[in-house]
């Protein structure tokens, strides 16, 4: 659905994105996370076709999106940084999306108001609350209907309750309507409820990218204790990531699958041995190694 081939982008002589390459498929929540700085609105601003990349490319179902104004009639977008013209309401853009896209549903307007009761369609956006402006951005986006729905940080500002509405209305499109969705955020814990696949970014370049269940199946948190004081020789092909010790208790943070690792564990006859799946916090802050925080031992 969405293919981003060898994307480079520099500006003012900072490389932004560098060879950046990933892969999104159809009817997918598709998380993308990472540090500040990584690249993360620069690679979904060339996605929804604002900027050209200096090399590379970017498809949405084969089709280049950079001035391709059929592609980019497949695409609706909610920005971190919302902006609407001076004064319009979201009934005026209503009607000025309703130009755009051609897919562009009425009466689904109309239906959505239930969904944002809170916000009045006729009161001009830049006088709602943050909230209110993500309530009134969402009910704009959902009624375009399309293919690919491109969101960046996009319920920050939203209450609780919102936020459960609305990731129920996104979920209810991917099942019904088979609709892409691509979001970035830093609320790891809540991607991970919702998202099938995820790509962790670090300097402008994608580190992996896998369906979240392969990668809480692929990184374990092992906790151990032995009968002897001390932790055993393990064996040098266990890539252990991490490792800390409260009293007699070793955590080890372990790439591999939890059955295999469990296995080779118990010939050293632990008195104490669970594996414990990581969130997906742990596994980004694992995964970067490091590199870009010294923060590890905070989600032990």
């Amino acid at each position: 659905m969405i293919q981003v081939n060898n994307v480079v982008k520099t500006f003012d002589g900072f490389r932004a994105l560098d060879g950046l390459s990933m892969q999104v498929e159809k009817g997918s929540i598709y998380g993308l996370v990472g540090p500040n700085g990584a690249g993360k609105s620069t690679i979904l601003r060339h996605i929804m076709g604002v900027y050209r990349p200096d090399a590379g490319s970017i498809l949405i179902n084969g089709l280049p999106v950079y001035e391709n104004p059929p592609a980019k009639a497949k695409i609706a977008a909610i920005p971190d940084d919302l902006y609407y013209f001076n004064s319009a309401s979201t009934r005026d853009m209503m009607k000025f999306y309703r130009g755009m896209y051609p897919q562009f549903d009425t009466k689904r307007y109309e239906a959505l108001r239930e969904a944002f009761p809170a916000v009045n369609d006729r009161h001009p956006i830049r006088r709602l609350s943050k909230g209110m402006q993500k309530q009134s951005a969402f009910w704009l986006a959902l009624c375009c209907n399309p293919e690919v729905l491109v969101l960046d940080e996009p319920v920050d500002g939203l209450d609780p309750v919102m936020r459960r509405q609305v990731w129920t209305l996104l979920m209810g499109d991917v099942a019904q309507r088979g609709t892409t969705v691509l979001v970035s955020s830093h609320n790891l814990r809540e991607l991970e409820d919702v998202c099938d696949h995820v790509g962790i970014l670090s300097h402008g370049k994608v580190l992996l990218e896998r369906s979240l269940t392969d990668l809480q199946d692929n990184v374990v948190k092992l906790q151990l204790a032995f009968q002897e004081s001390g932790l055993p020789d393990l064996p040098r092909d266990m890539e252990v990531l991490h490792t800390t010790q409260v009293g007699r208790v070793y955590t080890l943070i372990v790439r591999g699958n939890p059955a295999e690792l469990k296995t080779r564990m118990a010939v050293y006859s632990p008195i104490l041995m669970e594996a414990l799946p990581l969130t997906l916090e742990e596994i980004f802050i694992y995964e970067l190694g490091g590199e870009d925080y010294a923060v590890r031992d905070i989600v032990l």
